[in-house]
C-alpha cells in the first residue's frame, strides 16, 4: 500500500512523484492508515487508485516532531483514464480539439506507444488533484481516529480534512530539470521577444499562461499610446488644449485593445482545449459550514446554510464595513491635500532646491499609505468574505473581487478625480498622477518579488547549511527538496496580479491625456513585471496546481467597466479645456449638455465597435460548430442503435411467447 522513503539516494522513489501531501504532526495513525488506503484502493471500491510513498528524513530521532509528508503519483494508464474523467481536450489527428477518450486514444495526435509524454506535467498534477478532491466518503460516519469530525456520504474527504486542519496542505512538486529549462528560456535569458508561452502552460497550466500572455499583450498594446504620448509630453506639455485629440485616441484605444484581447484569448483557449471544456461540478468550499440538510441537485446529505442569513451578513455587516473603509480612504485623502497645501506654502515662502524636493514628499507619503491601506483592506475583505460563508469557491471569489475592486478604485483614484473636477488644477493632477504611479510601481516590485525572495532565501540557507555538513557538494536529495518546498509561501492565484494590471490600466485610460508619459511608465513597469513574476513563480512560491481557463473571467468585465468610466472621465476633461470653454463663454449649461451628448455618442460608438468585432474568430466558430454537429450525429446514431437493440429484444421475446 505504501512505502517509506528513508533514503532517496538508494534507488529513489518507486514512481515519479507529482504531488506532496502533508498531514498535521499529531495526526492519528488510524487516520493516516485509513486515508492512504482510500487513496491507493481500486476505483470500483471507491478509492482513487493512486500511488503513495511516505517521506522520511532518516532515523526516528530526526523524524520525531516533523509533519507527516507523503508523495503521490500514478501509473500512465490511470492518468489517461483520469484525463477522460476531467474532460481534457487534446488535438485530434484531423487538427481539431476534442475531448479525450481512453478507448479512442490512438486517434489523438502525438499519442504513441503507451501514451508516455502525451500529457504534460501540469495536466498530470491537475488530474491527481482532481482524483484526490473527488475522493468521497462512503459509509463512514466520522473520520477514523476523530469521532467528532463527521463525514457525509458522497462528500469530498480531502476538503473535510482540510477544513478541520488534519490535512495541512497538498501541492504539486517542482521538476528540477524542467524548471531549469523553463527558467533559462523565460527570465534568465533576458531578451526582447515573446515569452515561451507553451513552456509556461506545460509547466504551470492554462490559468497562469493566460495571465502572462495578458500581461504581454497589454504591454505591447500600450506601445502606440507611448509613441504618441512622448511627443505630446516633450512638445505640448503646457498646451493642454492639444490633449483633446489624445483623449479621443485614448477612448478608441481602450475599446479596441479589450476587444482584440477577447479574440486572442479565445484563439489561445481553443488551441489549449479549454474553450469548449465543460466546467466540473463545484464542490462546497473547505471552509463552508452549516446544519445537515439535503442538496436538491445531488440528493445527498451535506451542510446547508440559509441564503437569507448570508444576505443579512452581506447587507448588515459587509456593506457598512466597505462604506466605512471608503469614508476612511476619503478622510486620508483630505489629510493629503492639507499636506500639499503646507508644502506649497513653504515653497512659496522660500523657493529653493530643498523646498522644491519637499513638494514631492506629500504625494510619496500618500502613495505609500494607499498601498498600505490596500493591503490591510485586502486581508480584511478576505476575512469578511470568508465569514459570509459562501458555499462555492466561484461565489466567494466574485464577492471578494467586488469588495476589493470598489475599495481599490476609490482609494487609488479618488484624489485624482478630486483634483481634476473639484480643484480643476491640471498641473497638480499631472504631478500627483506621476508620483502615485511611480511610487506604487516601486512598492509593488518590492512587496511582490524582492521581499518574499529575501525571506525565502534566508530560510533555504539554514536548510542548505545542515545538508552540506552531511552531504558536502552532492546534489540535494528529494527529501530535502520536498521539505524546502513545503516551507515556501503559497501562491494565492492571479488575483493580485490582475488587480495590479487593472489599476495600471486605470491610470492610463482615465487620466493619461494630462500625463501622456503614463503609458511609457506602465510599459517599463510591465517589462520588469514579466521577469519578477516569472522569477517568483519559479523560486519564491510553491508550485500552484494548473487551473484550466478559457478567459480572464470576471477581470474582463472589470477592465470593460474601467474603459466605460474612462469615456466619461475623458469627456469631462475635454469639457474643462480652455479651448472648449471658449466656445461657450457664458453658457455653462450648454457646455455640460454638449459634453454629455458627446459622451453618449462615444459610449454608443464604443458598444457598436464591441459588437462589430466578434469575440471568437470566424474560423474557430466554424470548428466549434462542426464539432457540435458531429457530436449530435454520433449521439443520434448511438440512440438509434440502442432503440434497434431494444426493438429486436422485444420482437424476440414476443416470438418466444407465441
Amino acid at each position: 500500500m505504501q512505502n517509506n522513503l528513508s533514503d532517496y539516494d538508494n534507488g529513489g522513489p518507486l514512481f515519479a512523484p507529482l504531488v506532496v501531501l502533508e498531514l498535521a504532526q499529531n495526526t492519528e495513525a488510524e487516520t493516516i492508515t485509513w486515508l492512504l488506503n482510500r487513496i491507493t484502493d481500486k476505483q470500483q471500491n471507491g478509492g482513487a487508485e493512486l500511488l503513495v510513498e511516505q517521506v522520511l528524513g532518516g532515523g526516528q530521532e530526526e523524524q520525531k516532531g516533523k509533519p507527516n509528508i507523503f508523495l503521490v503519483g500514478s501509473t500512465w494508464p490511470r492518468l489517461l483514464a483520469g484525463a477522460e474523467e476531467v474532460g481534457l481536450f487534446k488535438e485530434f489527428n484531423d487538427g481539431t480539439m476534442r475531448g479525450f477518450t481512453f478507448s479512442n486514444r490512438e486517434s489523438f495526435k502525438d499519442f504513441q506507444g503507451d501514451g508516455d509524454g502525451f500529457l504534460n506535467i501540469a495536466e498530470c498534477q491537475y488530474i491527481i488533484k482532481y482524483e484526490l478532491d473527488t475522493l468521497r466518503a462512503k459509509s463512514e460516519a466520522h473520520v477514523p481516529g476523530y469521532p467528532k469530525v463527521k463525514l457525509y456520504p458522497g462528500k469530498s474527504v480531502i476538503r473535510r480534512l482540510q477544513s478541520k486542519g488534519i490535512l495541512v496542505q497538498y501541492f504539486p512538486l517542482h521538476d528540477k530539470e524542467e524548471l531549469k529549462r523553463l527558467s533559462f528560456s523565460w527570465y534568465r535569458n533576458i531578451k526582447l521577444s515573446a515569452q515561451p508561452l507553451d513552456n509556461i502552460r506545460h509547466y504551470f497550466g492554462e490559468g497562469l499562461a493566460l495571465y502572462f500572455r495578458f500581461l504581454e499583450f497589454f504591454t505591447f498594446a500600450l506601445v502606440p499610446m507611448a509613441l504618441i504620448g512622448i511627443p505630446y509630453y516633450l512638445f505640448a506639455w503646457e498646451d493642454y488644449d492639444r490633449y483633446v485629440l489624445f483623449a479621443v485616441f485614448n477612448l478608441m484605444w481602450s475599446t479596441v485593445f479589450l476587444e482584440l484581447w477577447k479574440r486572442h484569448s479565445a484563439q489561445l483557449a481553443y488551441g489549449w482545449g479549454t474553450l469548449s471544456r465543460k466546467k466540473a461540478f463545484e464542490e462546497p468550499r473547505p471552509g463552508f459550514h452549516g446544519v445537515l440538510g439535503l442538496n436538491p441537485v445531488t440528493g445527498r446529505e451535506e451542510p446547508v446554510y440559509p441564503s437569507t442569513k448570508r444576505q443579512l451578513r452581506i447587507y448588515l455587516v459587509s456593506v457598512p464595513f466597505v462604506l466605512l473603509c471608503l469614508y476612511l480612504s476619503l478622510y486620508v485623502m483630505m489629510i493629503y491635500f492639507d499636506m500639499e497645501s503646507w508644502a506649497l506654502s513653504i515653497y512659496y515662502e522660500d523657493p529653493n532646491f530643498w523646498t522644491g524636493v519637499l513638494l514631492f514628499i506629500p504625494s510619496i507619503i500618500y502613495a505609500v499609505v494607499i498601498e498600505f491601506m490596500n493591503l490591510l483592506y485586502r486581508y480584511a475583505a478576505e476575512i469578511l468574505t470568508n465569514w459570509e460563508n459562501h458555499r462555492l469557491e466561484s461565489s466567494f471569489q466574485n464577492h471578494l473581487v467586488l469588495k476589493v475592486l470598489v475599495f481599490n478604485f476609490v482609494n487609488c483614484f479618488a484624489s485624482l478625480f478630486y483634483i481634476a473636477f473639484v480643484m480643476q488644477d491640471m498641473m497638480l493632477l499631472r504631478h500627483s498622477l506621476a508620483t502615485l504611479l511611480i511610487t506604487s510601481q516601486i512598492l509593488n516590485q518590492v512587496m511582490e518579488a524582492f521581499l518574499p525572495y529575501w525571506l525565502q532565501r534566508r530560510r533555504n540557507k539554514k536548510v542548505h547549511k545542515k545538508v552540506r555538513r552531511i552531504l558536502g557538494d552532492k546534489e540535494l536529495p528529494l527529501v530535502v527538496q520536498v521539505q524546502l518546498e513545503s516551507d515556501m509561501n503559497t501562491y494565492l492565484g492571479t488575483f493580485d496580479d490582475y488587480l495590479e494590471q487593472f489599476l495600471l490600466f486605470g491610470y492610463v485610460s482615465l487620466f493619461s491625456c494630462v500625463y501622456p508619459l503614463a503609458a511609457l511608465l506602465v510599459i517599463l513597469n510591465n517589462m520588469t513585471e514579466v521577469y519578477s513574476d516569472a522569477f517568483k513563480m519559479c523560486h519564491v512560491y510553491k508550485r500552484p496546481f494548473s487551473e484550466p481557463a478559457s478567459d480572464i473571467g470576471v477581470w474582463q468585465l472589470a477592465f470593460e467597466t474601467m474603459s466605460a468610466i474612462a469615456v466619461v472621465t475623458n469627456c469631462a476633461l475635454i469639457g474643462l479645456s480652455p479651448q472648449v470653454k471658449a466656445y461657450f463663454p457664458e453658457a455653462d449649461t450648454q457646455l455640460i449638455l454638449t459634453v454629455v451628448a458627446i459622451e453618449h455618442v462615444l459610449l454608443a460608438f464604443k458598444f457598436i465597435l464591441a459588437f462589430i468585432i466578434p469575440d471568437v474568430p470566424k474560423h474557430i466558430q466554424i470548428k466549434l460548430a462542426k464539432l457540435e454537429f458531429e457530436s449530435l450525429e454520433a449521439l443520434k446514431k448511438k440512440s438509434g442503435l440502442v432503440a434497434l437493440i431494444i426493438w429486436h429484444g422485444c420482437t424476440a421475446s414476443n416470438h418466444e411467447q407465441a
